[in-house]
């Protein structure tokens, strides 16, 4: 066993890596960019080298860099985690030739099942089973437009390196192809230094399987069963779980034993996933694999009981796998929700921020998992992927599992950047989902399109939420506003601060917004008593009492508890179970209020491509500017129609939230 490695990573993946190889008395070596030096993986590593730089190409995907860490440092191996360098074939080499240990595939088997296209050539010749496509090494326009015809449509667009729903694009028709190939190019490129591309026939409302594979240094070779990862939002996997509900088992046993048939052609060594398309009627086709250690491995450690990270080591180290495939069995039912740094509202926008409140729920349940790579005072910027933990849940039952993952989603408390932990509670109540055993057709990967779009769009806030900002907003002021004040003796005027008037009652209007919309709430404060007006609505402040970090109301009878917490520019309020963020005043992010011209940045990145000119006439909702953040596009569109009159930011400018892209006057003509 190595005494020593180095993880060549960041977030949560490092951590829980850094916490496996401690377990087993395996010393640690973290790496780190400018802007990670006090992250939480560099602080249970045993030790940590920064890596020049803030961007992934500076740091986290500098090899040369990594390497002379590991050498000067004394580590056996390179652990690479997920992303980053964990496919790249040419990190593998340089730590071959190093006579440094890569924890994974050998180099040509990385450069040979990395690429979609040449997997696809590899596991036809060993008779698994294809989509329609076109996989072939000819990339020109024309080669390209044929083979899409020849496919017919609607077809998949996908970049033939990397994952994660990078350079992707469905098309329905032929004269939306060039458009959709020209993005899919510029995105793949971006984000794997590699343009080419495969075309496939697309199935509108597939599940999306995949197996867990093993191999040794030895030639042996097991399967650690399957996991449905069918809940996808822009080809991102959101919840994931193992096994997958109502696959027949001669179906689950041909998964299995396809998956290794992949590896075995493959010549495959380490941790692996062999991911699938399955349609309507549970016909399965190969559709690329992960030379990696995945996302969602801990469904399939809670399932089995095993250690994947512990498995990599003992292998990489030349062990042979702890166990045979007859002696692997499934128990229970595993369910991973991923926690993003996003805003469902606004159509998952990547967000930033200090972290300044963070609440797990550890240790109330063995079975409730929390990896999690952030801790209180963390900054979650631009630079890279979005998610900042992922919450694992296992029971004997998919619907006990179910409830304690929403049990344990309602617990999570972070402030300070907004989450998308509404939207996976919201997720998890849709019937489709939850009835996925008893009606498996309604599970596939247009589940959340279908259901979830309108829903994260009228997310409000509720009675209580705005309960709560008032009773911390008079506590500022005036400390518990129902019984205490600030002098001690009980016959003062002085006592009570609750707003009594000699001739009228006291009020305070609170102003605020939320999902962009404005509120004003009247407060009525009286002798020992408080009311509000809220949509229209009057509710009895009965009670008001708080704690070191929490505050208790009773809205009309009705008791609820929660946590809030203040920024410079923001609310967070924790309650029933629900996340809602405020701001004391409304700002718009798209058209600036003072002139009515200036279109405002409403996210953090870098500017990809500009789409117009100074001087070009645009219409509404035409897409003006592309902006990249965090690994991922986002195309800004017009909120009215005019003339470019000015243009702030040229191409691969970085530009903060709030800020004015460019301007735009009305057509007078």
């Amino acid at each position: 066993m190595f005494s020593k490695i180095l993880i060549a990573n960041r977030g949560e993946i490092a951590v829980r890596i850094a916490r496996t190889a401690k377990k087993m008395g395996v010393q640690t070596v973290a790496v780190c960019s400018e802007v990670d030096v006090n992250a939480l993986h560099t602080r249970v590593c045993d030790q940590s080298v920064m890596i020049d730089g803030a961007s992934p190409s500076e740091s986290y995907l500098n090899g040369q860099r990594i390497v002379e860490a590991a050498l000067s440092t004394g580590a056996k191996a390179i652990h690479p985690g997920y992303g980053f360098l964990s496919e790249n074939a040419e990190f593998a080499e340089l730590c071959e030739a190093k006579g440094i240990k890569f924890i994974g595939p050998s180099s040509s088997v990385i450069r040979a099942m990395g690429l979609k296209s040449s997997a696809k050539t590899i596991v036809e010749k060993a008779g698994v089973p294809l989509l329609p496509g076109y996989h072939g090494e000819a990339q020109g326009d024309e080669v390209l437009i044929a083979e899409a015809s020849r496919i017919g449509f609607p077809l998949l667009i996908k970049a033939i390196a990397g994952g994660g729903g990078k350079g992707m694009r469905v098309v329905d028709r032929v004269d939306d192809f060039m458009t959709a190939l020209a993005g899919a190019r510029r995105e793949a490129k971006n984000s794997f230094n590699n343009d080419h591309v495969l075309l496939e026939r697309y199935i509108k409302a597939p599940r999306h399987i995949e197996v867990q594979v093993f191999a040794d240094q030895q030639g042996n070779y097991v399967h650690l069963f399957e996991r449905d990862c069918s809940l996808q939002r822009r080809y991102q996997k959101v919840i994931e779980e193992a096994p997958a509900p109502a696959i027949d088992v001669d179906i689950q046993n041909n998964l299995g034993e396809t998956a290794i048939a992949v590896a075995k052609a493959a010549g495959y060594e380490g941790a692996g996933t062999v991911e699938f398309i399955m349609d309507e009627n549970q016909c399965f086709y190969f559709m690329e694999m992960n030379t990696r250690l995945q996302v969602e491995h801990p469904v399939t450690e809670m399932i089995t009981g095993e250690d994947l990270v512990e498995w990599q080591l003992r292998v990489a180290s030349g062990e042979m796998l702890p166990k045979e495939q007859k002696d692997l069995k499934v128990k229970g039912h595993a369910i991973e929700a991923r926690v993003y740094a996003e805003n469902p509202v606004r159509d998952f926008l990547p967000a930033s921020g200090r972290i300044q409140y963070l609440k797990e729920r550890i240790g109330a349940d063995p079975d409730v998992r929390i990896d999690s790579g952030v801790q209180v005072g963390d900054d979650v910027g631009v630079y890279y992927d979005p998610m900042v933990s992922k919450i694992i849940c296992w029971a004997e039952t998919r619907e006990v599992a179910l409830n304690k993952l929403n049990a344990a989603l309602a617990d999570y408390k972070l402030a300070g950047i907004q989450t998308n932990t509404n939207f996976l509670r919201a997720l998890l109540s849709v019937p489709d989902f939850i009835e996925a055993e008893q009606y498996p057709e309604n599970l596939n990967t247009g589940l959340i399109a279908r259901h979830m779009n309108n829903s994260v769009q009228q997310e409000m806030i509720s009675a209580n939420a705005v309960a709560l900002y008032m009773a911390n907003e008079l506590r500022g002021m005036f400390g518990d506003p129902l019984t205490s004040g600030p002098s001690s003796d009980p016959h003062s005027p002085w006592r009570h601060v609750d707003g009594w008037r000699l001739n009228r009652e006291a009020s305070r209007i609170f102003r605020f917004s939320c999902v962009d919309q404005t509120h004003h709430v009247v407060l009525t404060m009286g002798l020992g008593h408080m009311q509000f007006v809220f949509d229209d609505i009057g509710y009895e402040l009965n009670s008001v009492s708080y704690s070191s970090d929490e505050i208790q109301v009773r809205v009309s009878g009705i008791l609820s508890e929660g946590v809030v917490c203040e920024s410079a520019s923001a609310v967070t309020i924790f309650c029933d179970g629900l996340t809602t963020v405020i701001s004391r005043s409304q700002f718009n992010l798209d058209v600036d209020e003072e002139s009515g011209n200036l279109l405002i940045a409403p996210l953090p990145g870098c500017v990809r491509q500009l789409l117009v000119k100074v001087g070009e006439s645009v219409k509404k909702e035409q897409a003006l500017v592309i902006v990249e953040a965090m690994k991922m596009e986002h195309t800004i569109l017009s909120p009215k129609s005019g003339i470019v009159t000015e243009i702030f930011y040229s191409e691969g400018d970085q530009v903060l939230e709030g800020v004015e892209l460019l301007a735009l006057e009305e057509d007078q003509t």
